[in-house]
């Protein structure tokens, strides 16, 4: 599995986020067999005024539509930032068995920073999630985002 290039698209997307004023942060969706990227998005709640459309959500409905199934068993979410609850909710329930993220999320974070949608014993489906991929370069993204908005 090569993470780094995997991440690397990711916040391409993240970058092209930032372009229209949503927060940076890019998800892609991987075919664990074939290592081959089947959907990337960024996130547009911004640009369509649409709260649900986090990065992770929108790869996770591209990726099931190219697939033609809810269920990707056989592949991979990897994202710029820490999923929070809604996706880390919508990665259990389309049965992504590996989640890989860059920067964790003190606020939101739902695959073990703050919450682990991941690991609890009480669903009934667990994935495997790697954290830290290109942490500082993720992280470094969102804090350049930020302070420029602060300073506005």
């Amino acid at each position: 599995m090569d993470l780094d290039l995997w991440m690397e698209r990711a916040l391409a997307e993240a970058r092209a986020a930032a372009k229209h004023d949503d927060v940076p942060v890019g998800a892609v969706i991987v075919d664990i067999d074939t290592e081959e990227v089947i959907a990337a998005r960024h996130n547009e709640r911004e640009l369509t005024s649409d709260p649900t459309a986090h990065a992770e959500l929108l790869a996770i409905r591209d990726a099931a539509a190219v697939v033609g199934s809810w269920r990707l068993a056989r592949h991979a979410l990897v994202v710029t930032l820490e999923p929070c609850p809604m996706c880390a909710g919508a990665a259990w329930a389309a049965r992504i068995p590996i989640v890989v993220f860059g920067a964790a999320d003190p606020k939101a974070g739902a695959a073990g920073t703050l919450y682990n949608f991941a690991a609890d014993p009480r669903l009934n489906h667990n994935a495997e999630v790697i954290r830290g991929v290109n942490a500082e370069e993720c992280a470094e993204l969102l804090e350049a985002f930020f302070r420029t908005r602060r300073q506005a």
